[in-house]
């Protein structure tokens, strides 16, 4: 199984529409929310290049945004 982390906000909708996509296809995954952790945001800017979220990371694959089709070719499913 791929290791996953999803860069997020609560207020995202499509950060929670990829972590439903997970959820219903049994797929563990770490949530770090960019808005209270600064860390994390420094991360996923240093990573992606990229200020939004979702910001998916699929092993060492970048994705940027939610992308069913992209999701499941990363995952293989």
């Amino acid at each position: 199984m791929p290791n996953i982390t999803i860069y997020s906000t609560p207020t995202c909708p499509y950060c929670k529409m990829a972590m439903q996509f997970l959820q219903e296809n049994n797929i563990p995954f770490q949530e770090k929310d960019v808005s209270k952790d600064t860390n994390a945001l420094e991360e996923m800017v240093k990573k992606s290049g990229q200020m939004g979220v979702p910001v998916i990371e699929v092993d060492d694959q970048i994705i940027i945004g939610y992308s069913e089709n992209e999701l499941r070719k990363a995952l293989g499913i």
